[in-house]
């Protein structure tokens, strides 16, 4: 939600929001905005509507029951200003599956992959439009290579780490549909100082 790049009056989508935590940060923040939030998990997609509602934000948030496959046939070409993603991390060969069902079409790619993600974000996004998404640090060449196959070619990234001395986690990139080749690498995030607790940024 930090890392996007969002501005006045954006319609915006959260592919696979969960239970709408992205959702309502961006309400809160931008109280121009409209961001509708896609979940193909019934159970929490109903939780993020009701986050919605007892947080004030069911004019501005809507949430919708439905696979990523789904949202071309839902939703127009190039819908969307900006388009958020927080994907399954792992393959689903990948780590250890939990016994969850909801938790692991949550972390693992059993519903949809990261390439299902990226191309339903260059199918709604805005030619000029931003595409913000997370992923797993080693990772990184997968997503960067599935952006710029559909045609959102990656501007910004950021590495986010544990600690100072320890590799990457986590990489946040932002694509820019039809954009110019040309990628800024964003000073590292750090999660926490030397004792343990959150870094000032944080």
């Amino acid at each position: 939600a930090d890392f996007a790049t969002i501005r006045s009056a954006n319609k915006v989508i959260d592919l696979g929001t969960g239970n709408g935590v992205v959702p309502l940060i961006l309400a809160y923040r931008y109280p121009s905005i409209l961001v509708t939030g896609i979940e193909i998990q019934r159970q929490m997609a109903d939780r993020a509507a009701r986050n919605a509602r007892l947080n004030g934000y069911e004019d501005r948030i809507v949430i919708e029951q439905m696979d990523i496959a789904s949202t071309v046939k839902r939703f127009k070409p190039e819908s969307f200003d900006v388009v958020v993603c927080n994907p399954p991390y792992r393959q689903a060969t990948s780590g250890r599956l939990s016994l969850s069902s909801e938790r692991q079409i949550a972390r693992h790619e059993i519903k949809a992959n990261l390439d299902d993600f990226v191309g339903a974000a260059a199918f709604l996004v805005k030619n000029k439009g931003c595409f913000a998404c997370i992923q797993l640090g080693d990772r990184t060449v997968d997503l960067v290579s599935a952006m710029r196959s559909a045609g959102l070619e990656p501007k910004r990234l950021r590495t986010v780490h544990a600690f100072a001395n320890a590799k990457a986690s986590m990489v946040l990139v932002e694509a820019v549909k039809g954009g110019r080749k040309g990628v800024d690498i964003l000073p590292p995030l750090f999660i926490y100082d030397s004792a343990k607790n959150y870094t000032a940024e944080l």
